[in-house]
């Protein structure tokens, strides 16, 4: 088993960043693809950034350029550094991991973080 505890989210002005954190305890990390995905009121959990256990990167369109996901495995930690937040971006984000490529149906999920962008 593999526990999932996110944090880092809050109350920002638009223009703004945060960055997220997700750490794992329970097996080894670096073995595990980890996600991040979002929710906001009324819409379906949607992908937003992955990392692989070699460090490759995936982001969704539109937190290219802005999104940041990253990884240390000697801490058991992923992290989701986000810039240039819009209101768009408001959301519970949820961390995940899964030993294949992390998708809506990964394995393991943390219980979300509130992320708020003010206009």
């Amino acid at each position: 088993q593999v526990q999932l505890v996110e944090s880092g989210g809050g109350l920002v002005q638009a223009g703004g960043s945060l960055r997220l954190s997700c750490t794992a305890s329970g097996r080894t990390f670096s073995r595990y693809y980890v996600g991040w995905f979002r929710q906001a009121p009324g819409k379906e959990r949607e992908f937003v950034a992955a990392i692989g256990r070699t460090g490759r990167t995936y982001y969704v369109d539109s937190v290219k350029g802005r999104f940041t996901i990253s990884r240390d495995n000697t801490k058991n930690t992923a992290f989701l550094q986000m810039n240039s937040l819009k209101p768009e971006d408001t959301a519970v984000y949820y961390c995940a991991a899964d030993s294949q490529q992390v998708t809506a149906h990964a394995d393991y999920w943390g219980q979300g973080t509130q992320v708020t962008v003010s206009s």
